[in-house]
């Protein structure tokens, strides 16, 4: 905290950003772009003996793909110079870009952003939690998340996951349909998050297709799971697969689906792995 904070002269920040961008997250996020890609990456030329340049520069090749895949502007608006993009003027049409869009275009930019440099994600992280922002990098995507518990949740059962395959890929693509800014599926989220734990609950009793709930009987008297969490979690698969649930195809309609149920049930079934996993 400030100085000028601890004496209240400044306003403190002390809830989470959901819904925009402070001029101060904006800043922060274009000087990780600036320092990380546009004044990182190469834009030196490579020529062979006959003086013909071999490729393009690294540069090139990222406001290439900017140009292209993210704002889908033609490509001969891209400035150029001797062969390779034209590092200021290029720059400064992003930056007047950047500065001007809404924050959930933002949040876009800084994803796709986000695939050209090993680090970056996690530096993100760093400049988002401390402008108190509801969002992080997890496992690639920008996810609402309330709290660090819930970040370590899913990222363990994401990156512990690698002899469980199909349990993984039913958290990842939760994140996907949850995260989603433009066009989020929260019900389908929920059920890859169940289906993880199903999935999960399968392999470690060796039975393909055994349900969740013969599962956890297997699980409960082989590792002595406590009733009161068997029973918390079979009412959870209840929830999403009795009549009236989530999956059930004749009633979805009839269900409101929000974020906080899409977000509880990923941190939820997400730890629950974790510990089935442990318990193992």
């Amino acid at each position: 905290m400030k100085f000028s904070q601890r004496i209240g002269k400044s306003p403190m920040k002390t809830e989470l950003e959901k819904e925009g961008l402070s001029n101060d997250l904006r800043n922060s996020l274009w000087t990780i772009v600036r320092e990380l890609l546009i004044d990182n990456l190469s834009n030196e030329l490579d020529y062979d003996v006959y003086g013909k340049a071999k490729k393009n520069t690294d540069l090139t090749i990222f406001f290439k793909d900017l140009w292209i895949h993210f704002f889908k502007y033609p490509i001969d608006n891209l400035p150029f110079y001797s062969s390779k993009v034209h590092k200021t003027n290029a720059t400064n049409v992003v930056r007047e870009w950047f500065f001007k869009a809404d924050w959930f275009l933002i949040f876009d930019f800084i994803e796709f952003c986000s695939t050209y440099k090993n680090n970056f994600q996690e530096i993100t992280n760093k400049f988002l939690k401390r402008e108190l922002s509801a969002y992080r990098f997890v496992n690639g995507n920008l996810v609402e998340i309330n709290s660090k518990e819930e970040i370590i949740e899913i990222e363990n059962a994401i990156n512990n996951l690698d002899e469980f395959r199909p349990v993984k890929e039913h958290l990842k693509r939760s994140i996907e349909l949850y995260s989603d800014r433009k066009n989020p599926d929260y019900r389908n989220s929920i059920k890859e998050s169940i289906s993880a734990v199903e999935a999960l609950s399968k392999i470690l009793v060796n039975d393909p297709k055994t349900t969740l709930g013969q599962a956890l009987k297997v699980i409960e008297k082989k590792h002595q799971i406590p009733n009161s969490l068997k029973s918390a979690f079979s009412a959870l698969y209840g929830y999403t697969s009795g009549e009236g649930g989530i999956r059930h195809s004749l009633l979805e309609k009839d269900i409101n689906i929000e974020i906080e149920e899409a977000r509880f049930m990923l941190v939820t079934c997400s730890a629950f792995v974790n510990y089935l996993i442990n318990k193992s």
